[in-house]
């Protein structure tokens, strides 16, 4: 019997997306394989939002489509956290740090039913690896930049999720913020769980993905970090808005951030 083919968590394929016919995407095809920490990076307008948002449902592509773990649709979902960006987040909502992260289990208890003592243990338990614990019952939109990525990273991990996608985790936080994000980024990695995180910082997105996606509406390269940090694959994906200080490794791109569907969530 010939050997049955990978069942990758995340197969996008011929993905292309307009919006009010301005093509944004065009033509997309990944592959991605379990227990990776993949980084997607490309200058402003580059559709890596928008890529994030049609993978979650949120925007319907124009062509192609989305496999998750070999399934499309809702049902495939359920094994997705999502983390999106803050720009796009109501903080006006009145729930508190607790209610948000609880939000992350009505894939497990349903949304017309009582979430469980046990779903609460979790839901602490989840703030707690972000250090947001003691912030449970204080309304979401009275807390700093730093501590609202933190909730929403505690309730990506409440959904006990097996594939995750963050856009723009880092956006707005500290230095003490960022590292506590990438450890626990990593700490997920190692656990087997596969992470597509939407970056900016070139001179950061060196050390902390283990692969990288270049994006400008086309798919300019996908793979291993060696690989794809290269000065000319960084050249192609930012043209003339990439500029090099010095050598490759020190190559930094600016602040670049992509949010061509404004939206709402929580």
């Amino acid at each position: 019997m010939s050997a049955s083919p990978p069942l990758f968590p995340l197969e996008v394929h011929d993905l292309t997306v307009s919006f009010h016919t301005k093509p944004v995407l065009y033509g997309v095809d990944l592959q991605i394989e379990e227990g990776s920490l993949v980084g997607v990076i490309g200058p402003n307008g580059a559709g890596k939002s928008t890529l994030i948002k049609t993978i979650m449902g949120i925007v319907p592509p124009s062509g192609g489509w989305v496999k998750i773990f070999g399934q499309k649709g809702k049902k495939a979902y359920t094994r997705v956290g999502y983390v999106p960006q803050r720009e796009s987040v109501d903080w006006d909502f009145p729930v508190s740090v607790l209610d948000v992260v609880l939000m992350g289990r009505f894939a497990h208890v349903g949304w017309l039913k009582r979430v469980s003592k046990k779903d609460r243990s979790i839901a602490c338990e989840c703030l707690e690896k972000v250090n947001m614990l003691s912030f449970a019952d204080r309304q979401i939109g009275k807390l700093s930049g730093g501590q609202q990525q933190r909730v929403f990273l505690a309730r990506a991990l409440a959904q006990e999720s097996d594939l995750y996608l963050m856009d723009e985790p880092f956006s707005g936080v500290d230095a003490v913020t960022e590292n506590a994000i990438i450890e626990l980024l990593r700490e997920l990695k190692n656990n087997g769980k596969t992470l597509l995180v939407v970056h900016h910082d070139l001179s950061s997105a060196k050390d902390y993905f283990d692969q990288l996606i270049l994006l400008n509406m086309r798919l300019i390269a996908h793979g291993k970090r060696e690989d794809t940090f290269t000065k000319e694959l960084l050249q192609k994906t930012y043209g003339g808005r990439l500029t090099v200080f010095t050598e490759i490794a020190g190559q930094a791109a600016g602040s670049q951030t992509s949010n061509q569907f404004p939206q709402k969530h929580l």
